[in-house]
């Protein structure tokens, strides 16, 4: 495992709930930390909260790109110990219908999410943020005396049976895939049809094939798997499989058979190891704002992934909303939905494009193995794509 540092809540929830925060920032992965350290320094009296408690192990294929990597460096992230500890990435070795690639990668970096996400937690309660771990949260509906739009928003937190309702200037979503703070909503993302599944697990018993700062994938019928050793010495095994492809037997024969494939040796008991799911991965949020509530991270839509993407899109979209969100407690204007909009599309969906052109070209395995096998004699066809994806 990586942090073995088990962080605790900064305030009790009853103290929570004593007067009208600043903000409310539901969910502490990436996206929501960034966002509720960047409102602290703007001084935000701002509270952080999350159903898990942490360091957690989440299906992550734990990676960072170079634009991930540059937002840690311009938050001042860089030189903590725990991102200190990551291992930096040279390249993808790609495998598909027997044809075999190898990309170079640059600027970026393997780093499990206990690490990360306590890294990310860490620095926010430092900057002044308030943490609430193992906490759920609830949207509350606007009641009669909450319609005036100067009145702030009502979240329900609870903690095993205790409850406490706690008002906000601004409210920020950021609690993810799975999250269920906005199902109640109008705003709730809809799954794209056909979208894949995610599902992943880590093994220390890692063949000695697999190198450090070397990201591994193999693609085939039912989806893709890529691996990467972390800090700590785990191997990381993260996937996306179609759907139907589980429902046969599971992720891990799916795995298994991928690897196989690829002539790459299989970890010992892979198949059998306690693999976790998420819901499907290719999303789209019908809007990323509401009065006095803005979305950020994968609850704002979410497209698949490949060597760090994902991370980048959570912590930039925090970054990004800050200044805004920080503006609105101040006093909230309607125009800021809108604005929010605007920055969202240029600052995450806009990269999402390439993300989402790889996606369809792995769903397709002729084209897949054409591609692998071009890249096989000319790698550094792909240094574009990387590079676009690093910007």
């Amino acid at each position: 495992m990586g942090s073995q540092m088990t962080l605790t809540a900064t305030i009790p929830l009853e103290e929570a709930a004593r007067r009208t925060r600043g903000a409310v920032v539901v969910g502490a992965g990436p996206a929501g930390a960034t966002a509720a350290r960047e409102l602290a320094r703007r001084g935000v009296d701002v509270m952080l909260v999350d159903r898990a408690s942490f360091p957690r192990w989440k299906v992550c294929g734990c990676c960072l790109n170079g634009r991930a990597a540059a937002l840690l460096n311009a938050a001042g992230l860089g030189d903590h110990a725990a991102i200190r500890r990551a291992v930096p990435l040279q390249s993808l070795c790609l495998a598909s219908g027997g044809h075999l690639a190898r990309v170079p990668l640059f600027g970026g970096a393997a780093l499990s999410r206990e690490s990360l996400d306590v890294a990310l937690i860490q620095a926010a309660v430092e900057a002044g943020a308030a943490f609430l771990p193992e906490t759920r949260a609830i949207l509350l509906e606007k009641d009669a005396k909450s319609l005036r739009c100067d009145a702030p928003r009502r979240v329900l937190l609870q903690q095993d049976q205790k409850r406490a309702e706690v008002s906000a200037r601004v409210v920020l979503a950021a609690d993810g895939l799975g999250g269920q703070f906005l199902t109640r909503t109008p705003i709730a993302a809809s799954v794209e049809f056909g979208a894949r599944i995610g599902a992943g697990t880590t093994t220390t018993d890692a063949p000695a094939f697999y190198r450090p700062g070397v990201v591994y994938m193999t693609c085939g019928a039912g989806g893709y798997t890529g691996l990467v050793m972390l800090e700590d010495g785990r191997l990381d095994v993260a996937a996306a499989f179609d759907a139907s492809a589980v429902r046969a037997g599971g992720p891990g024969p799916v795995a298994v058979r991928l690897l196989h494939e690829a002539g790459w040796p299989v970890p010992d008991g892979l198949a059998d190891l306690p693999w976790r799911g998420t819901p499907p991965l290719t999303r789209h949020a019908r809007q990323v704002a509401a009065e006095r509530l803005f979305v950020v991270g994968d609850a704002a839509g979410y497209v698949e992934p490949f060597t760090g993407e994902g991370m980048a899109w959570a912590m930039a979209s925090g970054a990004a909303v800050a200044p805004l969100a920080a503006r609105a407690v101040e006093r909230w204007r309607p125009e800021f939905i809108t604005q929010w909009a605007r920055i969202h599309r240029r600052v995450v969906s806009r990269r999402q494009t390439v993300c989402r052109a790889a996606a369809a070209v792995l769903r397709r395995p002729r084209l897949t193995r054409l591609l692998v096998r071009l890249l096989s004699q000319a790698p550094m066809l792909a240094a574009p794509v990387i590079g676009r994806l690093n910007l």
